[in-house]
């Protein structure tokens, strides 16, 4: 552990059973944050409200959940985020097939390729502003269908805004490569259904899809809000009964540039807002997954909409050449009662 006094975060290596975890705690205990190296995946967000730890993480709850991943509970998503419309896309001329031989429902690719992977602690950094963990790994190699060598490294910070999550992507590979960012997190801002809760979106545009939520081809797959009411949250509404597994494009930042999605808890006054810089968010109301549905609420930011290496209007966003890195920063702010 880094040492610390009364002035200072802390930042620790824990365990949550066999799984190696980091643990990150505000100077005063008020709020800690918990990252599962398997998968970068975060586990909690607590924060002391009303003389008790709040956790607004919907996170995996034990070492079984971290290796089995159900609902992809906070998953880093590289290098693509959602879905590739059957497991098959074509760059810069070269058709590519994530699943060669593959026939079926067994023809699904989804999430990109590090949910699984054992990251390395790079950085542990704890000091009176903030405390930090880097986490990295290189096993994103020439696969079937992705020919392409990516370094990623995830960075989290615990500070007194919330959570900022850095991420950076370096080809290292010697050809241009597709790919983008995504993050998928669940939050609960308490122990009842998501139908009393209020969401905003600062959104223009919802992402049209099919039943494979797969976007529909060309200009189809893009609505305007005021033609789709029901899934327009552009003022703060409650969920109620809607059903959500959708993203919003043409995002509109705050003055600070920072674009925020906000959720808030009426009986409580507890509100977060999940915030990005760039890109689409995901809202999706957990109704078909299988450990507690319409429990929590996943807000999703990412960098391009899913099935961006099949999209010709998102080409440009999604290349990477060789020796170059982008990053993406998105994180979570918390608005006490």
């Amino acid at each position: 552990m880094i040492p610390t006094n009364a002035a200072r975060y802390a930042v620790e290596r824990a365990r949550l059973g066999e799984q190696p975890i980091v643990v990150l705690t505000s100077p005063d205990g008020s709020r800690r944050l918990r990252v599962a190296c398997h998968g970068a995946a975060l586990l909690s967000f607590e924060v002391a409200m009303d003389g008790a730890m709040h956790d607004l993480a919907d996170g995996y709850r034990d070492a079984a959940e971290v290796a089995s991943r159900p609902g992809s509970r906070f998953a880093i998503m590289v290098p693509f985020a959602g879905r590739i419309a059957d497991a098959r896309y074509t760059f810069d001329g070269q058709p590519q097939d994530l699943q060669p031989g593959a026939v079926g429902a067994a023809r699904a690719s989804r999430h990109g390729f590090v949910r699984d992977t054992e990251f390395e602690i790079t950085a542990l950094e704890a000091d009176e502003q903030g405390a930090r963990v880097t986490l990295s790994t290189t096993s994103i190699r020439p696969q079937p269908g992705y020919p392409h060598a990516i370094d990623l490294t995830v960075t989290f910070t615990l500070d007194a805004g919330g959570i900022t999550l850095e991420a950076r992507m370096r080809n290292v590979g010697d050809s241009t490569a597709p790919c983008f960012f995504g993050w998928h997190p669940y939050f609960r801002l308490a122990n009842t259904t998501v139908d009393g809760w209020q969401l905003q979106i600062p959104a223009q545009t919802l992402i049209r899809t099919d039943a494979e939520l797969i976007a529909l081809p060309g200009a189809a797959a893009f609505v305007a809000l005021d033609d789709v009411p029901a899934l327009d949250f552009r003022t703060p509404r409650l969920l109620g009964d809607s059903v959500l597994d959708h993203e919003y494009a043409n995002l509109e930042a705050d003055a600070d540039g920072r674009i925020r999605t906000h959720l808030h808890d009426p009986s409580s006054g507890l509100a977060i807002a999940v915030w990005q810089e760039r890109g689409v968010m995901h809202a999706f109301t957990g109704d078909t997954i299988s450990r507690d549905a319409r429990r929590a609420i996943a807000l999703e930011p990412m960098e391009c909409m899913a099935d961006a290496f099949n999209r010709p209007e998102c080409a440009d966003a999604i290349r990477l050449l060789p020796g170059a890195e982008r990053s993406f920063r998105c994180g979570v702010e918390v608005q006490l009662p």
